[in-house]
C-alpha cells in the first residue's frame, strides 16, 4: 500500500518535470524569434506546467479514488 504512495509522487514530481522541459521547449519554437530563445524559454517553462501539472494530478487523484 504505501508503495503506491511512492509511485504517485513519483508519477507528480516526473509530470511537473516533463511540463516543465516541454514548456520551455514549445515557448521557444512559438516565441523563440520575436521574443528570443532565452526568454521564451524561460516563460514557457513557467507556463508550461500550468495545464502540464494540473492534469498529472488529477490523473493520479482519480487512480487512486478506482484503486
Amino acid at each position: 500500500m504505501i508503495w503506491s504512495f511512492f509511485l504517485g509522487l513519483a508519477a507528480i514530481v516526473l509530470g511537473v518535470a516533463f511540463s516543465v522541459a516541454g514548456g520551455a521547449v514549445g515557448g521557444i519554437v512559438v516565441g523563440g524569434r520575436s521574443l528570443g530563445n532565452e526568454l521564451a524559454a524561460w516563460l514557457g517553462a513557467f507556463y508550461g506546467p500550468l495545464a502540464g501539472a494540473v492534469g498529472v494530478v488529477i490523473g493520479v487523484v482519480i487512480a487512486a479514488v478506482l484503486f
